[in-house]
């Protein structure tokens, strides 16, 4: 059950003064993620924190207003400027002081309107952003016009929140400040300690302090109360991760023990030497396995660090035990190329594998799953098809997750409820950031694989314009010419009215002009069947280009490809430009990488585009997006599972995370069923931030 004590932060927004079905219908655009059917509550309207400040105690004349910056000014209105009819120009409105002359711009305004606002001669107040073009000032849509008469009444400092269209700033104020009201005395949950270390205020005090600043600093994130609210944020989701893996720990894990005679057929199969990063992964994976508490590691390697190799090894230890391994892939491409990588090793190391999706049926889908509940099969690798209820396992004692955040956090624990408690060994070849991987996987503890496999050959990263397209399709006849494999990467799959991107399809058809059938396409949109197809095609040879969207961002291996253009590379995250990277410099030839993008390149673009030049180090440009755009969307889809935050931001707040995760294993260390003081204003905590998932956790504990 909610305490009570939340009860009014968790009321529908239409029991707030002046908040009716068509203000609460706004309100939930604004603050509910599209696609979401969560209900709009009073606890919404508080977290939606202001993006900036208002302060009108800046008198300026319009010779002096700074560029960029809220300027309050006392002008006479000199004349109204409407648009002819039919045309999309503003609606302009000039006024004077004694320094010069603004044009106060207005989009989509009615001229009776203006009128009224700005009538013409009277001398009035206005407030708002200055810009200046050509030496010319300007203000588009100031905050605040009033006369002289009535500017008394004017709050001189005022927070700026992110609207939508048709809610107007001042009734979202009003809303925000009839929640606030609504906010009680809350018990203290977090660490006496903690909060003195760390100047925190209370929770109520925090909220109001940023609702009502009284200068820039009271908005800072760097600030206390910022920094508060981003605590409480951390702290419930590292206690729900810590009872996640408490739910895990708890059903009691199992010893896993080689006798390293499988293990070492494996390693001699391998047409490499092991590097150091993956013999120590391996030694931590193997430490975990033998230990009685259920193993939930991470294992974070770069693209084409040999992170599937070191899996291997783990399940060759569950097989020495007797016990069956899973390997889970996100996708059918993906899980059919594990497989063909495995296979060959698994013959020569005695071990028997099996490849189950849901394109398996009938007869056939009946053997392999016999094959899996007697035990002939040592080692299972597919879809989530993996884990439907049809299938059952002999003994199943270790689930390997490739790709960990396409499946979402929450499925942690129905995956590993198929066997006796199995080990759980998590793979991602996304390099993220440390305080990311705090966020997201708190709950496990992290392998790390670092440097690349032996033999493998850096890349040559060069960007170049769209209009020089003709001289890299040329360069791509010389280098087929030389028996070279080339993806050829685009952002679509078909034109777009709304997009000028050039879409897979269009790109297709161009390229076959130039070299007919040995161009082939693969896109998201094509069933499992057709990808497989197209990229057996490009494996064997028989086509020597693929154009393709980013369907071959993760996993795909075809070592002879030694080319790759993605084109727009502007529009692509830094995280993902550098996963499609990785899909070349896996063979013996000289790679390289062709970041095709469209002139001029905006800032945050042209970084990126420096960065990918610079280094082939995924967990540097990992750190490099996360500066460059903040966690929002790290990983190039907002599907990622990772977690969005709404208050902290792990850029600027990174060293509450580890306090927050720290403090989370502690209490539940001496306080397991969170029935103390603390724990109970703990479990206010989670229903706060909306992790009551973690409160189910306890009761089925």
């Amino acid at each position: 059950m909610r305490p009570s004590v939340l009860d009014p932060l968790f009321a529908a927004v239409t029991t707030l003064d002046g908040v009716g079905p068509k203000v609460a219908g706004l309100l939930k655009t604004l603050l509910i993620p599209s696609g979401s059917d969560a209900a709009l509550r009073v606890r919404d309207l508080l977290f939606h924190l202001p993006s900036g400040l208002v302060d009108r105690r800046r008198k300026a004349e319009i010779v002096g207003a700074p560029e960029g910056e809220i300027s309050t000014l006392t002008l006479r209105i000199d004349r109204h400027q409407a648009p002819g009819r039919g045309t999309s120009a503003p609606y302009r409105v000039f006024g004077q002081d004694e320094t010069g002359e603004i044009a106060l711009t207005y989009f989509r305004a009615q001229a009776g309107w203006m009128e009224k606002l700005l009538p013409v001669g009277e001398t009035m107040i206005v407030s708002g952003r200055v810009e200046w073009f050509n030496g010319r000032p300007s203000m588009v849509h100031p905050d605040f016009v009033a006369s002289v008469e009535d500017a008394g009444a004017m709050p001189l400092v005022e927070p700026v929140y992110p609207l939508t269209a048709g809610l107007s700033a001042k009734v979202l104020r009003k809303g925000i400040a009839a929640a606030l009201a609504e906010v009680p005395a809350l018990p203290e949950w977090i660490e006496p300690g903690v909060a003195a270390k760390l100047q925190f205020p209370p929770f109520g005090d925090a909220l109001t302090r940023l609702h009502g600043p009284a200068d820039a600093l009271d908005l800072d994130p760097l600030g206390v109360a910022w920094r508060r609210l981003a605590y409480d944020e951390f702290l419930a989701g590292q206690l729900a991760l810590a009872l996640s893996r408490q739910t895990i720990k708890k059903s009691k894990g199992r010893r896993l023990r080689g006798d390293a005679r499988i293990q070492s057929r494996v390693t001699s199969a391998l047409p490499f030497q092991l590097t150091e990063g993956q013999r120590k992964a391996i030694a931590e994976i193997h430490e975990d396995m033998a230990d009685d508490d259920r193993m939930l590691r991470l294992l974070q390697g770069d693209v084409g660090a040999g992170k599937t190799v070191v899996a291997l090894m783990a399940m060759a230890v569950a097989a020495e035990a007797g016990a069956q391994s899973a390997l889970l892939a996100p996708t059918e491409i993906l899980a059919r190329q594990h497989a063909a990588t495995l296979a060959p090793l698994c013959e020569k190391a005695g071990l028997s594998l099996t490849l189950l999706t849901g394109r398996d049926t009938g007869r056939a889908r009946a053997d392999k799953q016999d094959s899996i509940a007697s035990g002939e099969t040592d080692i299972v690798v597919g879809t989530h098809a993996l884990f439907q209820d049809s299938v059952v396992y002999r003994d199943l004692g270790l689930v390997v997750v490739d790709e960990q955040h396409r499946f979402g956090v929450h499925q942690r624990l129905s995956l590993t409820a198929k066997g006796r408690a199995p080990d759980l060994l998590v793979m991602t070849a996304t390099p993220i950031p440390r305080t990311l991987v705090l966020a997201a996987f708190g709950d496990m503890d992290v392998s790390r694989l670092e440097g690349k496999p032996a033999g493998r050959k850096p890349i040559t990263t060069v960007a170049v314009p769209m209009d020089r397209l003709s001289e890299i399709i040329d360069r791509a006849g010389r280098a087929l010419a030389e028996g070279d494999k080339i993806y050829w990467v685009c952002p679509l799959v078909e034109e777009s009215e709304k997009s000028d991107l050039m879409a897979a399809d269009e790109r297709h058809r161009v390229l076959q002009q130039f070299f007919g059938d040995r161009v082939g396409l693969v896109h998201g949109r094509m069933t499992g069947d057709e990808k497989d197809a197209a990229m057996a095609d490009f494996k064997s040879g028989r086509t020597r280009i693929i154009v393709a969207t980013t369907v071959i961002e993760v996993g795909v291996d075809v070592p002879d490809a030694s080319i790759i253009v993605v084109e727009h590379a502007e529009r692509f995250g830094l995280a993902q430009l550098h996963q499609l990277r990785g899909r070349v410099g896996r063979g013996e030839k000289a790679s390289s990488c062709v970041l095709l993008y469209r002139a001029p390149l905006g800032e945050v673009a042209k970084a990126r585009i420096a960065v990918m030049r610079e280094t082939e180090d995924g967990f540097r440009i990992a750190e490099e997006d996360l500066k460059l755009r903040g966690e929002g969307d790290l990983l190039g889809t907002k599907q990622s599972g990772l977690p969005g935050f709404r208050i902290a931001q792990t850029d600027k707040h990174a060293d509450l995370l580890e306090t927050a995760r720290d403090d989370a294993r502690l209490i539940l260390t001496t306080d397991p069923d969170l029935r103390s003081p603390r724990g109970e204003a703990l479990r206010t905590l989670l229903y706060l931030f909306g992790k009551d998932d973690a409160i189910r956790l306890l009761r089925s504990g």
